[in-house]
């Protein structure tokens, strides 16, 4: 295949089995240098910030909320669809897309993996083989601190994914779910609405 059409192959919303060794290198160098200058940005030049990233990300919005260090393989294959909040030290490798709803929570260290690994050691020490597939968040889903969402997973819409967990599967709509492998623990119901007395301002 030739060049744009890898490129072309990675942005398709299915998985794929191919040789690392094959992409185009200046995609990845172009990421990692708008990751660069975006993470040493003034905290305070939102300006700069917010252009950096329309440069980065696929589709953007002014109101995506990314803190750094960020870190991603391309960046044009990650797509917000409006309000998200990602907080420090998250990764995207965003080999295949990776779409995420509006009001989105992204605790510290989130990893979204798409890319992987073959299982058989011959073909994983040869060193070229990469996996990879597509990952969706929907609207309103909080992923907690240090969890890790592996490729091929979608989160239903207002799940919660607690701290640590390693997602491997996909998640229903409404539930708490975690641990590793990630599992749904309960529904989310009335009952964990925090109550009006309790909210201070």
């Amino acid at each position: 295949m030739k060049d744009f059409e890898i490129l072309a192959r990675i942005k398709e919303s299915r998985p794929f089995v191919g040789n690392a060794m094959h992409i185009p290198r200046e995609a990845q160098a172009k990421a990692r240098r708008l990751c660069w200058e975006f993470n040493q940005t003034s905290p305070d030049d939102y300006k700069r910030q917010h252009h950096i990233l329309s440069q980065l990300l696929g589709t953007y919005h002014s109101s995506v909320y990314l803190m750094p260090d960020f870190r991603c393989d391309f960046g044009f294959n990650i797509h917000f669809k409006g309000f998200a909040l990602v907080n420090y030290n998250c990764v995207f490798l965003d080999t295949s897309p990776i779409v995420v709803g509006q009001s989105v929570l992204f605790g510290p260290g989130v990893v979204l993996a798409c890319a992987g690994h073959p299982m058989h050691p011959e073909q994983r020490m040869s060193g070229a083989f990469e996996t990879s597939a597509p990952i969706t968040i929907e609207d309103g889903v909080w992923i907690g601190a240090n969890a890790t969402v592996c490729g091929g997973v979608t989160i239903g819409e207002g799940s919660v994914i607690a701290a640590g967990s390693v997602v491997t599967s996909d998640i229903p709509a409404g539930v708490l779910a975690g641990g590793v492998p990630c599992r749904v623990i309960r529904p989310l119901t009335d009952a964990d609405r925090i109550p009006e007395e309790q909210i201070e301002f």
